[in-house]
């Protein structure tokens, strides 16, 4: 009577296979968040105004090396705020040809105002500084993921965070060492090589003493680290322009150097190694400094013209050459991130979790199959067997897609059981009407599935939109549960329906016509 009983039943013996093998063995296949695998929570803020006033210097210097060209040299320039210089001392014959050359190297991004004779002031403006904020911000946020995911970090969360705009959340389960989860997510690993006019010199009296003590407008002074050999004190006068900047980068790893020492190697683009040739070769003799957020790494002399694209920093440690190596290759951060919040999460607290929504698992199944075979008799056998084919379906479907687990997720795939028994009740009192009208056990399975079948799917079509909007619009935790429940919903119809009608008729299928079904 039941045709294609056989391929029904080997569809769900694959599809149970299939399910088993995605999670198995389950400590590996099975990926745990946060909250469960313990781990470093990271709230952080991005220093927006540090882009801005990178962007106005950048734009300062700019004029005026263009004014300093052009024969007009002004008395003082300097920065008023994140989004504002001043230029003074513009001669009053040279005014047209200062607009000119204002108007080609700030654009459209500044405005320019008259505030005195030969003073001018030019502020960035406001779309232009809203539009710089939002893109460090999603700067920050890219670089943060590529340094996390070469971290070696499973299934690490890097999200926008809070209603500021200028917030980021980082969660790397796993991860307990918590020092060096910040040192290597908030790092700004700004690499610049620049040549050396003046040092090393102990202190800046004895570094600027043939200047009069005066750091000249085009140059700066950067101090040594004592991490990289050079005492703290160590000064050295450099020149504002890099001859090599961190975009120069096409990667970096980590390495040893002729003695077998730790060290960081790093290859030049093609511009880097054209520029890096140049300044080398019209240089020789002189120091190059290796500049890392500021800070002189190494200071090696100019022997000869540089033309290969490989160069190497020394005097590392070999967990310094590794993270070094990682920030570098993920790019430098648009700004700098201090931490507005840090967590902690041990492992022992996820074990416990895990324990414990195993246990509520393990009741609720229980008090489950005492509900279902004293109410619905030997019925009640087929609803277990669902709703646990259920729970293995979902833990494969989470598995496949490398969906995370999460203690919001356990509490949605407790959900599923009750999901699971509701649409077995739904269609247990369906068949039990059609018998009591009258009709064979065989004509009331068949009724009782075909008439239940749209309201089961209506309310599944319902809770998956629900669950769709969890997940789009919910935070971290609501959509750990969303996708536990989104899951949990496609597999308990196939359980509910398919499964649970196969069962049904393979049994029947053994006996006579008049037979009756236990329910």
């Amino acid at each position: 009577m039941y045709k294609n009983l056989q391929w029904k039943a080997l569809a769900i013996v694959v599809v149970t296979l299939l399910a088993v093998w995605s999670f198995t063995p389950p400590s590996q296949r099975i990926l745990l968040g946060l909250d469960l695998k313990g781990g470093v929570q990271l709230v952080l803020k991005v220093e927006t105004d540090e882009a801005l006033t990178s962007e106005s210097d950048t734009v300062r210097d700019q004029l005026q090396e263009a004014l300093k060209t052009a024969g007009i040299p002004p008395t003082a320039v300097r920065t008023v705020s994140p989004t504002q210089f001043e230029i003074d001392g513009v001669p009053p014959a040279s005014s047209t040809q200062f607009s000119q050359l204002a108007e080609k190297q700030t654009g459209a991004n500044f405005d320019r105002e008259a505030v005195g004779d030969g003073k001018y002031r030019f502020t960035m403006r406001i779309n232009i500084a809203a539009n710089r904020r939002t893109e460090a911000v999603r700067q920050a946020l890219l670089t943060i993921e590529r340094r996390v995911n070469e971290f070696g970090v499973a299934e690490p969360v890097v999200a926008p965070y809070g209603t500021s705009g200028d917030q980021i959340l980082v969660q790397l389960p796993g991860m307990q060492d918590v020092n060096r989860a910040k040192s290597i997510v908030r790092q700004t690993a700004r690499l610049e090589i620049k040549l050396v006019e003046t040092g090393p010199s102990p202190d800046d009296k004895t570094l600027l003493s043939s200047r009069n003590g005066v750091v000249p407008e085009d140059m700066e002074v950067i101090y040594g680290s004592s991490q990289s050999g050079l005492s703290t004190r160590d000064a050295y006068l450099v020149r504002k322009t890099a001859t090599i900047a961190g975009t120069d980068l096409r990667t970096a790893r980590p390495t040893v150097d002729e003695f077998n020492q730790p060290a960081v190697s790093f290859t030049l683009s093609r511009d880097g190694v054209a520029k890096f040739s140049k300044a080398t070769g019209e240089n020789v003799g002189r120091l190059l400094a290796i500049i890392l957020d500021d800070v002189v790494v190494s200071a090696p002399s100019i022997k000869e013209r540089i033309a290969t694209a490989d160069a190497r920093i020394t005097g590392v440690s070999r967990q310094e050459a590794d993270d070094l190596a990682l920030v570098l290759r993920s790019g430098a951060l648009p700004a700098s991130l201090t931490t507005l919040e840090q967590q902690e999460i041990g492992p022992s607290l996820g074990q416990d979790s895990i324990r414990a929504g195993i246990i509520a698992s393990l009741l609720g199944l229980a008090f489950v199959a005492v509900f279902m075979l004293s109410y619905y008799k030997l019925a009640g056998i087929n609803a277990i067997l669902t709703v646990a084919l259920n729970l293995v379906i979902l833990l494969g479907f989470m598995s496949y897609i490398g969906a995370v687990m999460t203690l919001p997720g356990i509490a949605g795939f407790i959900l599923t059981i009750g999901i699971g028994v509701d649409s077995n009740v739904l269609i247990f009192e369906r068949i039990r009407e059609e018998l009591e009208s009258g009709k064979g056990a065989r004509q009331a399975l068949g009724a009782g599935f075909d008439r239940v079948f749209l309201t089961i799917l209506d309310t599944h079509i319902a809770s998956l939109i629900s669950a769709a909007f969890l997940f789009q619009f919910g935070t971290g935790p609501i959509r750990g549960f969303a996708t536990t429940l989104f899951f949990g919903l496609l597999s308990n119809v196939f359980t509910a329906v398919f499964v649970s009608r196969t069962l049904f008729e393979f049994l029947l299928s053994r006996k006579p016509a008049t037979a009756k079904i236990s329910i």
